[in-house]
Order: C-alpha cells, then sequence, then structure tokens
C-alpha cells in the first residue's frame, strides 16, 4: 500500500467517515474510494484537492504524509530614528503637547498673580 492510499485510509477512519460517505462527498462510487485505498487507482488532482478540503489538510500532508515545515519570521527591529518616531506616533504626541501647554499657561497665569 503506498502513502497516499495510506493517508487516504487513515484520514477517513479519523473523521469516521464510511467508503459511502466519503463517495457521497466527491460524487463518485464507493468502489473507486475502495481502489485508492488498496492502491489499486490513484485519485485525479482535481479529487485529491477536494479530498485535502474534505479532510482539512494540505495537498502535502495528504499525498507525502507529512506537514509542510513552518517559516519562523523574526522581525528585525533597528534603532528607530526621531522622524520615524513622530511618524508612527503624532496621534499620541499632539493631545499630548496640547495638554503640556494649556498646563504651562494655567500655571505662568497663577504665577503672574502673585
Amino acid at each position: 500500500m503506498n502513502q497516499l492510499a495510506q493517508q487516504i485510509k487513515k484520514l477517513r477512519t479519523g473523521q469516521n467517515l464510511s467508503q459511502d460517505d466519503l463517495a457521497e462527498k466527491l460524487y463518485i462510487s464507493r468502489q473507486a474510494v475502495s481502489k485508492w485505498e488498496n492502491s489499486e487507482a490513484t485519485p485525479d488532482i482535481d479529487k485529491l484537492v477536494q479530498l485535502a478540503e474534505i479532510f482539512g489538510v494540505s495537498l502535502d500532508y495528504l499525498v507525502l504524509g507529512k506537514e509542510p515545515e513552518k517559516e519562523i519570521v523574526v522581525e528585525q527591529r533597528g534603532k528607530m530614528n526621531v522622524w520615524e518616531f513622530l511618524a508612527n506616533y503624532w496621534w499620541v504626541l499632539i493631545p499630548i503637547m496640547i495638554i503640556a501647554f494649556g498646563l504651562f499657561a494655567a500655571a505662568m497665569r497663577i504665577l503672574q498673580k502673585f
């Protein structure tokens, strides 16, 4: 029994589907599913895609029996210069500056009274 045949049978039984159930989902005969599982025939590419969707696996896993390697993405963060900081956080800086100016102006008025 080849890898694909083993995978189809393993995934089908893992989802508690009979050959009839799987055949109905694919609009094929039960005998076709049986032939796939016994390595007597191979599904067409469109049926392979449908099988992968039904089982919720990738084509690599269905055909080869292994999950594709996941890429590890490392975000590189360098030093942020002043202009990048201003561009990214202007929406925070402007209200802070308005509040600071208001407090400074209020403090100056209070000091002028004395």
